[in-house]
């Protein structure tokens, strides 16, 4: 048997001993959660004219600025992409006992993120209709494969930090919309708070992963940590929609910088004694990553000139940022 071979045999031991666990999370995280559903949100009352709360919803819709409709569209097509996610979990996680639960549970709640906002975002007109079905249909054609090497360990650590960037993302962008229109607060809200509790469960994982297998956790930590590629990273126009998203303080290198630090101190990474040689490299590794994202930070703000942006998906709108 090959070495790499071994080291997957033992990553497959762990993940059949965290079960139980699984288990445990999975009760805690569904005895906390509010299930709610799109339609509960967006219809209006019973008692409402629905062709008056429609029109009355458009006209609010208006003043959401540009940023924010961008930052929307983001969100959309990342939430729409789905089936990616879903394939990939199925595939590193496996399609037995309570990783498959979890999997289908967590797509069930995860699919109506992309719902709420498609619906939304159609009654309301914030988007140029066909434009934004092209751009995800091209997402989805592009497709989203990770360099993670058939590794559950890195599958745990990059869901635990794209989850609380997704989560941070949703609120900011509902933040910035419901200045002029709070339906979108609410929405967002909504999906925020389940984005928190999905990235709850996931680092929980990753840190039961530490307990039982640290040398082999910190070295997967330590090669998804330095940078992630969200999922959209191959929707159209990702680098322009998330140059917008950065300049509007929605998210950007130094929230990733947060979300690095809160992870370490989860974790407990620097804690972490009787190490081998591998594991004590991978974790001065990780935690030497907050002085690097510190600086790429203060580079990338260093380097932003002002800039006028236009997408299609917004009806073409000519907007400035500093």
């Amino acid at each position: 048997m090959q070495p790499a071979d071994t080291e997957m045999l033992s990553k497959i031991e762990v993940l059949a001993d965290l079960e139980k666990i699984v288990a445990e999370l999975m009760k805690a995280h569904e005895a906390k959660r509010i299930l709610w559903f799109p339609s509960e949100i967006l219809d209006p009352p019973p008692d409402e004219d629905p062709d008056r709360h429609l029109r009355e919803l458009r006209k609010r819709a208006e003043g959401i600025s540009e940023p924010a409709r961008v930052a929307l569209a983001l969100n959309l097509l990342t939430e729409e992409g789905l089936p990616h996610f879903h394939r990939i979990l199925a595939v590193y996680l496996g399609d037995e006992s309570h990783w498959k639960t979890w999997t289908n549970l967590w797509t069930a709640e995860e699919d109506r993120h992309g719902v709420i906002l498609h619906d939304y975002t159609r009654d309301a007109q914030v988007f140029d209709r066909v434009v934004i079905e092209k751009m995800q249909f091209d997402y989805m054609r592009a497709g989203f494969s990770p360099a993670w090497d058939r590794d559950p360990y890195r599958v745990f650590v990059y869901t635990s930090l794209q989850e609380r960037a997704t989560q941070i993302s949703h609120a900011n962008t509902g933040k910035l919309a419901s200045e002029t229109e709070p339906m979108i607060g609410t929405v967002l809200a909504n999906v925020a708070k389940e984005e928190a509790r999905h990235f709850t469960f996931y680092r929980s994982v990753f840190k039961e992963v530490l307990d039982r297998d640290p040398n082999q956790a910190l070295e997967s930590a330590a090669k998804i940590m330095p940078a992630i590629d969200m999922p959209g990273v191959n929707m159209p126009h990702f680098r322009e929609l998330a140059d917008v998203v950065r300049r509007a303080g929605i998210y950007g290198p130094r929230d990733y910088l947060k979300i690095v630090e809160e992870q370490i101190k989860f974790w407990a990474i620097d804690r972490l004694t009787g190490l081998n040689d591998a594991g004590r490299k991978a974790q001065e590794k990780i935690m030497a990553i907050p002085a690097r994202l510190e600086r790429i930070a203060g580079v990338m703000e260093a380097k932003t000139k002002p800039k006028t942006f236009s997408f299609d998906v917004i009806f073409r709108r000519e907007f400035a940022m500093e």
